[in-house]
């Protein structure tokens, strides 16, 4: 058998790539998951790409050359995994970018793999098959829940750090069962979620509310520490609890509004495949519920929620995704929202920055603030904005829905 490699994994998904990283290990691969400081990989990527660049694409590139540069990792035994969206993203085209950076900086062994359902770089495609499926189901649902449970303990904990440790267990205790393939079916999924969510109840709180804040955008600036500059732990910082949504719902929004361009017999997979994932997020929603946690609709009836608020038809990017996201939080009595974007995405400038001002409007007693996360952005501007967010006073009525 070939000695195992080390594929390199860029942040991207905070609350879900330390389960998810079991589903791209095999007998060729060994996932390690890169981490960092923002300031570093932003520093050292605006250093060797365009700056008319998107952020994710300044940072990925920062993380990979600071790991590379390292010399922890041999460059012939060492490949970098790349997410690539496509929809219209200039990330489409970040292995060709990437791979001219890394030829240019002496790592030209190092190996490229491209992971979408687009058929981009079809000749760097990291292989997808059945147990790769199966532990990335498990891990979709596994870190929307324990997101969620994470995010509504972590500011009312009255031991500084409870929840933190509480969540390093849950991560070590998934990991073996993905590392084994243990507990996998539909039913131990969500017998995994009961479990996690019985032990989040049972952990000591303190009494009183915070302000609460919904966090929503595109994928990068929303779910990774790094393309937000550690939001989430500012705000909690700064009092208050954040509401994130889960990603088995952009995974059904990718799946429904992209099954047009896929061939009949994937249009009838997908759709079954969509069947089966809103069946598992309608039984972990039930159960967060029936624990006291908090999230948005299931999908089917968050897109429901959606007409007339944006472009059905608008599917690049987070699409009316966001926009349904944005009143979903907006609906459940969360009236304040924080809506991330990279400076340089698209699709981001294009179909959310058009939205705020209308939503608003349809949703009335709401608050929907944009920041932009960019390098040449200073971190006093960005906290200026997120505290226009967080210093008005909304004291009209709302009742939740």
């Amino acid at each position: 058998m070939a000695e195992r490699k080390t594929l390199l994994i860029p942040s991207l998904l905070d609350d879900w790539f330390p389960l998810l990283r079991y589903a791209f290990a095999s007998e060729r691969w060994e996932p390690v998951l890169l981490d960092g400081d923002w300031r570093e990989a932003e520093s050292l990527g605006m250093r060797h790409v365009h700056n008319d660049l998107c952020v994710p694409f300044v940072l990925i590139t920062g993380q990979v050359l600071a790991a590379l540069r390292s010399g922890m990792y041999e460059p012939g035994r060492t490949g970098v995994l790349i997410s690539q969206a496509g929809d219209a993203c200039r990330g489409s085209c970040l292995i060709r970018l990437l791979r001219k950076v890394l030829d240019r900086e002496g790592f030209s062994q190092v190996q490229l793999l491209s992971l979408n359902v687009r058929g981009i770089d079809r000749g760097a495609a990291l292989p997808v098959g059945p147990r790769m499926a199966l532990r990335a189901r498990a891990a979709l649902f596994w870190g929307d829940a324990l997101a969620a449970m994470v995010h509504q303990t972590r500011p009312y904990e009255a031991s500084s750090g409870a929840a933190d440790a509480l969540r390093r267990k849950w991560l070590d205790l998934l990991g073996r069962d993905l590392a084994k393939d243990r507990g996998l079916s539909g039913r131990a999924i969500l017998r995994r979620c009961r479990e996690m969510a019985a032990d989040f109840r049972r952990l000591p709180v303190k009494a009183g509310r915070r302000q609460v804040i919904a966090v929503t955008g595109d994928i990068y600036t929303k779910n990774c520490h790094l393309g937000n500059r550690d939001l989430v732990r500012w705000l909690e910082a700064h009092g208050c609890e954040t509401a994130v949504n889960g990603m088995s719902w952009y995974v059904l929004y990718y799946i429904d509004t992209h099954l047009d361009v896929w061939p009949r017999p994937a249009r009838l997979g997908g759709k079954l495949l969509g069947a089966h994932l809103e069946r598992l997020q309608r039984g972990m929603l039930d159960t967060l519920r029936a624990a006291g946690f908090t999230a948005l609709p299931p999908y089917r009836a968050l897109k429901a929620q959606a007409a007339g608020l944006a472009p059905m038809s608008c599917a690049l990017g987070a699409g009316w995704l966001m926009a349904a996201e944005m009143a979903g939080w907006v609906r459940s009595g969360r009236r304040k929202v924080l809506c991330c974007q990279s400076f340089g995405c698209l699709p981001g400038h294009i179909c959310a920055r058009g939205q705020y001002a209308s939503l608003m409007c349809k949703l009335p007693g709401s608050l929907i603030v944009g920041v932009d996360f960019d390098p040449s952005t200073g971190e006093g501007t960005l906290e200026s904005r997120i505290r226009m967010l967080l210093d008005e006073d909304l004291d009209l009525p709302f009742p939740r829905e």
